[in-house]
């Protein structure tokens, strides 16, 4: 029986402690796999090329294609839009932005017309888990070999994984491992340090957390930190929520869910201009309650902007 350990890795702190672990155990067949969602931040492709030559286990990068969903789309828009009496103007501007862009996380919202939101966070497993399951781990899963999926988990991150085990069997050979699980922040920088492996550097501006550029589950603090640091990524999402409302049967799709902003009242019409990226932005900037602007706050964030602000005390 052959055995095989793959890591999976996102370019966060806790995948690659679980990576140097696994390298420091010497476990067969060791590589690890990284699902590109198209939703990352540079700073993190670049730090997981980083990590495949630093570490010396090999990385594979894997994409989700959602053309053959685009595709059925397109059908149901020519046929059951049109069926329904929806607006000809409306249906040929949804066949005009409908066509696989190559990015993965752009494609799967324009199939589904919407966004991923805290109720329906669809995004994992479209863009991870199952391009991830089908691509590395179905292949060998023959029923002959072991297959050892390490997932860098930790149970002080939330509620629902404190209580997950550190191992447990999925079938057919495989197996989920999460090595880590008992491990507190300051031993995964530990290990780090103690393997001469640089953290990814978005935790030394300001990130408490690495994945998606902003993730649909960010922090009022953390999105005001994005917006101040990188307003190209606020742009990026502004223009994806101008091609998704288009593709939306209900002409409006916006990043994050309009409940998530307390200013907005249960009849306002809701729109990717009036309640978009932008607005999300211009809340995280106010004090509490989300009306009055936080001026304090923003001219000390402003003098600091090049400086290192690291939430896990990293700076040198």
């Amino acid at each position: 029986m052959a055995e095989y350990n793959i890591v999976s890795m996102s370019g966060g702190k806790d995948s690659t402690a679980t990576l140097l672990v696994a390298r420091e155990l010497e476990v067969p067949n060791l590589s690890a796999v990284f699902a590109d969602t198209g939703h990352e931040h540079p700073a993190t492709y670049d730090y997981v090329h980083y990590l495949a030559e630093a570490v010396g286990v090999p990385i594979r990068w894997v994409k989700a294609d959602f053309a053959r969903q685009i595709a059925g789309k397109r059908k149901f828009i020519e046929t059951k839009w049109r069926e329904k009496e929806v607006p000809e103007s409306v249906v040929l501007a949804a066949l005009e932005v409908l066509h696989p862009t190559g990015n993965p996380f752009l494609d799967m919202c324009l199939w589904k017309g919407r966004f991923p939101s805290t109720k329906a966070r669809f995004c994992t497993d479209e863009l991870k888990r199952n391009p991830i399951i089908e691509d590395v781990f179905l292949p060998l899963m023959t029923g002959e070999n072991l297959v050892l999926s390490w997932q860098g988990v930790r149970a002080d991150e939330s509620l629902s994984r404190r209580y997950l085990p550190e191992c447990d069997e999925v079938g057919r050979g495989l197996f989920n491992y999460r090595p880590i699980l008992k491990w507190p922040v300051e031993a995964v920088f530990e290990a780090h340090r103690a393997a001469g492996i640089k953290p990814n550097p978005l935790y030394l501006q300001g990130c408490n957390r690495v994945g998606c550029m902003p993730c649909i589950m960010c922090a009022k603090d953390e999105l005001r930190e994005i917006a101040t640091r990188w307003p190209e990524e606020v742009s990026r999402v502004r223009e994806w929520e101008r091609l998704v409302s288009i593709a939306s049967k209900r002409g409006a799709a916006t990043f994050f869910a309009t409940v998530t902003d307390p200013t907005v009242r249960s009849d306002d019409k809701v729109s990717a201009e009036t309640h978009g990226i932008d607005r999300m932005v211009d809340w995280a900037n106010t004090s509490r309650g989300g009306r009055q602007f936080d001026m304090v706050d923003l001219l000390a964030r402003t003098d600091s902007k090049q400086k290192c602000s690291s939430a896990y005390g990293l700076c040198e």
